[in-house]
Formats: C-alpha cells, sequence, structure tokens
C-alpha cells in the first residue's frame, strides 16, 4: 500500500484569495487541492478544483481518502456587507452552518489545522485605532457577525476536540501576485471599481463624505495580496510547529481614506478622477485600521508590500484587463 501524497486543501479555492494563496503555494512546491461551488475557471493551472460546498461530507472523505491534508486555508464564504445587510440568511447559512459542517467532516479526519479568512469587520465601530485584536468584538454587520460566530465555533472546537486553528482578520486587499486577477461578481473592492469606472469612462464612487475623518470619507488599512498570502503561510508554519491558536490583525499597520486613494488614482493613471460623492453605505464604520504587532511578533509578519498604495494601484492599473 503506497503512501498519500501530502496535499494542503483551500476552500473558496477560485477566490481571489484562494487562487493566490493557491499560485504561491504551487510554485513553493506545494500541493494545493481546491474546493469551490461556483462556475468559474481557474487561473492557476495544474491545480485540482473539487467543485462543491464546503459541507460535503463526500468531498472531505474523498480528500482524506486521496491525501494526507496538511493544513486547510477556510477561504469560502460570502463577503459582501452591504448584501448582509440586506439578506442575512443567505450569509449565516453560507458563512457560519456550511462552515459549522465542514468543522465536523474535519474533526472525522483528524483535526487538520485550520487557517481561516475572517475580517476586520468583526470589531463593528472600533473604540481605538488602531485596532488590537483584544478589541471589543460587536459586528454591524451579519457579514461581521458570520465572521465572529465561526471564530469562536473553532475556539470551541479546540478546547473540546483539540482542532488547531488561525484566524486572519483581513483588512482591504488589494494587489496581485503571480497574475492572479481580481475577480468578484460583483466587484465590490475599492481599487477595481476605480479602475473599472476610469477606464471606462465613467465617474468612480465615494460612499460617505460626512465621516469623522480628515477629509470626511472611510479610512481603510490595505494589505498586498502578496503580503497576505505570506502570511497565510506563515500561520500555517506557525501550527505546524505547534503555535497556540489565536486570531490576528493582517492589514499594513496604516490607513488610507477613500479620497486619497482616489487621488493615487491620479498619479498613477495621469487621468484626472472625478468622484461621484454619495451617502454611506450600510454597515460600514469611519475608520478600519490595523494594529499588527502580534502577527509581527508570533508570525513573523512584515506587510514590505503594503506600505504604499501607489504600489496596489499600479498593480491593478498596469493589468490591461
Amino acid at each position: 500500500m503506497t503512501d498519500k501524497p501530502n496535499a494542503v486543501v483551500i476552500t473558496g479555492g477560485l477566490g481571489y484569495v484562494g487562487q493566490s494563496l493557491a499560485a504561491v503555494l504551487q510554485d513553493q512546491g506545494a500541493n494545493p487541492v481546491l474546493i469551490d461551488n461556483r462556475g468559474v475557471a481557474s487561473q492557476v493551472l495544474g491545480v485540482p478544483v473539487i467543485r462543491g460546498s464546503v459541507a460535503d461530507g463526500a468531498i472531505w472523505r474523498q480528500l482524506a481518502d486521496s491525501y494526507h491534508i496538511q493544513t486547510i486555508y477556510h477561504c469560502a464564504g460570502l463577503i459582501v456587507v452591504s448584501e448582509s445587510v440586506h439578506d442575512p440568511a443567505r450569509y449565516f447559512s453560507e458563512n457560519v452552518c456550511a462552515s459549522l459542517a465542514m468543522l465536523n467532516h474535519v474533526r472525522a479526519i483528524g483535526s487538520v489545522p485550520i487557517v481561516f479568512s475572517s475580517s476586520a469587520a468583526v470589531y463593528g465601530n472600533p473604540q481605538t485605532t488602531p485596532i488590537p485584536e483584544d478589541a471589543v468584538k460587536a459586528p454591524i454587520s451579519p457579514y461581521g457577525m458570520s465572521k465572529w460566530e465561526f471564530e469562536q465555533m473553532l475556539a470551541a472546537f479546540e478546547v473540546a476536540y483539540g482542532q488547531p486553528w488561525v484566524a486572519l482578520r483581513y483588512f482591504n486587499v488589494a494587489g496581485a501576485v503571480k497574475g492572479v486577477r481580481e475577480q468578484h461578481e460583483p466587484e465590490t473592492h475599492l481599487l477595481p471599481l476605480v479602475k473599472a469606472a476610469l477606464r471606462q469612462g465613467q465617474q468612480p464612487q465615494i460612499f460617505g463624505t460626512d465621516y469623522p475623518t480628515p477629509d470626511g470619507t472611510a479610512i481603510r488599512d490595505y494589505i498586498h495580496m502578496a503580503d497576505l498570502v505570506d502570511v497565510h503561510v506563515r500561520a500555517a508554519d506557525y501550527l505546524t510547529h505547534g503555535g497556540a491558536s489565536r486570531a490576528f490583525n493582517v492589514g499594513s499597520g496604516r490607513g488610507h481614506s477613500v479620497q486619497e486613494v482616489m487621488e493615487g488614482f491620479e498619479r498613477v493613471s495621469g487621468r484626472s478622477v472625478n468622484a461621484q460623492r454619495l451617502p454611506r453605505r450600510a454597515g460600514d464604520p469611519p475608520v478600519l485600521v490595523a494594529d499588527i504587532a502580534q502577527a509581527q511578533e508570533y508570525l513573523g509578519f512584515d506587510p514590505k508590500h503594503s506600505q504604499d498604495i501607489d504600489e496596489m494601484i499600479r498593480d491593478i492599473w498596469q493589468d490591461g484587463v
């Protein structure tokens, strides 16, 4: 009887983060296997894709029969904050119930370490900035609630069943690695939306100009995809070497307002950006900036690609699509 090959599993593997992670892991000599229930094409050649829900026990049995699973990167889930406000049932079903079913299937095959794509949305409207991991969790959208609920499930499964985990609380992701393009449907991320508007001769949109910030627009912490993928790999290595289960903020540690992003596009593109100013969207807090000291200390995290907003904008702008 031959030994099963090693593999890492990426749920939501056909998404922006999932495919970027798969491309880098493949380049590093790992064997990524993707799970995704969408009909989109893979941008990463040579990586197996299993089509279906993470709640499907047959998929996990198939994986356990075929591979020795070293790590699960749980990137699957719905991500549109405003959509979650209008359709919370769908968000709790996909982000909480399906993920709970996945945890039970994983427990049956041996409690494989899980690196979870969480979100800064767990903090809601934070009382302090930069936001530390021990800040009050008071999400203001069903999306944020769903991320916090799953973090709590992971913690409970660790106590009861010894399930190791790390939750990476993403701030705003931008930029590209290995040619993987950001292809959300619908697209909700600011930088690709601004690019698309400018290329089509339209006005980019600013939602909210009356926030309590220096220029009245919301401030966000942007992390380059290269740094985000790197911290995923570091988190898996941390768990493999016996690191304690915990959550980490992953951002740049600095904030840029929406208006500053518009000005960055003017610098990079050489075009005038005459943004349309619209009311705030439901569920959007004024300021989200990460305190990344814990990730730096425990994971050796160094967001070196995330310090210059123009670098992230340039990555997107130079992609001709």
